[in-house]
């Protein structure tokens, strides 16, 4: 009887030390098994804020904006606006390394704008800049316009 007592006493506790380890398993194939968000919604729309010139930011800037319309849940529900302000103003000069990749976000549906208030500020006219781009009053006035319509405002 001792020994069975025992060996319940033992197993009863083995079983316990199991059910407590079950769910950090279970957990951990929760997260192998995750393959993202379900795009439910019939479209969404984000809005890149692009302030720096420093090259690595820059490509970062387009390679997410790639990124985001090559994503396989969003093909043919996403709005794309890449909006350059303050140090991005130079990425949209027409000397700038960067016509080819700006033409390149156009042609996929991208609107590529600059802010006219950071054309002043830095003494620079219209014609100096690449003539297959937009132009918006206020880079942060776009933001704040587009963030309170419901786009997802991007800082790369």
């Amino acid at each position: 009887m001792r020994y069975l007592l025992l060996i319940t006493s033992i197993l009863l506790i083995s079983l316990s030390v199991q059910a407590q380890q079950q769910p950090n398993g279970n957990k951990l194939l929760e997260n192998v098994k995750f393959t993202g968000a379900k795009a439910l919604q019939k479209n969404y729309k984000a809005i890149y804020q692009l302030d720096s010139n420093n090259p690595d930011i820059v490509k970062k800037a387009f390679r997410n904006i790639n990124n985001l319309l090559n994503d396989s849940r969003l093909k043919g529900k996403v709005e794309v606006e890449l909006i350059t302000f303050s140090g991005g103003t130079e990425v949209m000069l027409k000397n700038s390394a960067y016509q080819e990749d700006l033409k390149k976000l156009i042609e996929k549906g991208v609107i590529v704008a600059q802010c006219t208030n950071s054309l002043q500020e830095r003494g620079l006219e219209k014609h100096q800049l690449y003539d297959f781009i937009a132009y918006v009053p206020s880079g942060n006035g776009e933001l704040v316009i587009r963030g309170a319509e419901g786009w997802v405002i991007v800082k790369p």
